[in-house]
């Protein structure tokens, strides 16, 4: 089988699995698109949308939004052309030399570091996190303080120390986010929401 044959044989089981559910048009194909990805189908439960979410993320990606990742992980997971298509971008600061330096002077993590170098860049953008529960902290305390002010944040944090917890921080906002409840998340799951939103960008330019 090609590729998209499998992919569109994978999508007709899912749905048939899936049966009835919560969400709308705009909502389905990113959930379906996580449950593509990690054949888990608990996501239906324990996804939240948040300020019309769909529609920021959909309406910045189009406008040529920057994209920021907390690990290159995502950032390679994430479909590149479609973003390139509206003049986006894809970044991670990670290795970057001055924020392994700001990291070290400061005492926190290079995820932590990099969310301080991209928050004036990432005003009507994206910022990705599926790995570092310190980037999504430092994220909603610049969202708090008004230092930033991204378009859209995915936030799906994966592991046992603070995933969980900050990812009900991001649930207290007030803000349009994409995440989930407990302590699933991981790379693969963040560039898929990422990815079904792309797909939805160009469907809508067409």
């Amino acid at each position: 089988m090609k590729p998209q044959q499998i992919e569109d044989l994978s999508f007709k089981i899912i749905e048939k699995e899936a049966g009835n559910h919560r969400f709308d048009q705009s909502q389905w194909p990113i959930v379906r698109r996580m449950i593509h990805t990690s054949a888990d189908f608990e996501y239906i439960k324990s996804i939240r949308f948040n300020g019309d979410a769909v529609k920021k993320g959909v309406k910045a990606i189009q406008n040529g939004c920057r994209i920021f990742t907390d690990t290159n992980m995502a950032r390679v997971g994430i479909r590149k052309n479609e973003i390139h298509s509206f003049g986006g971008s894809v970044d991670c600061l990670m290795t970057d030399e001055t924020v392994a330096k700001k990291a070290i002077e400061n005492g926190t993590t290079r995820a932590f570091a990099a969310v301080d170098m991209a928050c004036e860049r990432i005003n009507g953008g994206i910022y990705v996190v599926g790995n570092a529960p310190t980037a999504l902290l430092r994220l909603i305390e610049l969202i708090k303080k008004k230092k930033t002010s991204p378009a859209l944040v995915i936030g799906f944090p994966v592991g046992f120390v603070n995933a969980a917890e900050y990812k009900d921080e991001l649930m207290s906002l007030y803000y349009p986010y994409i995440t989930n409840k407990g302590r699933k998340g991981g790379s693969n799951i963040a560039a898929s929401v990422i990815n079904a939103l792309a797909i939805m960008a160009a469907k809508q330019e067409k």
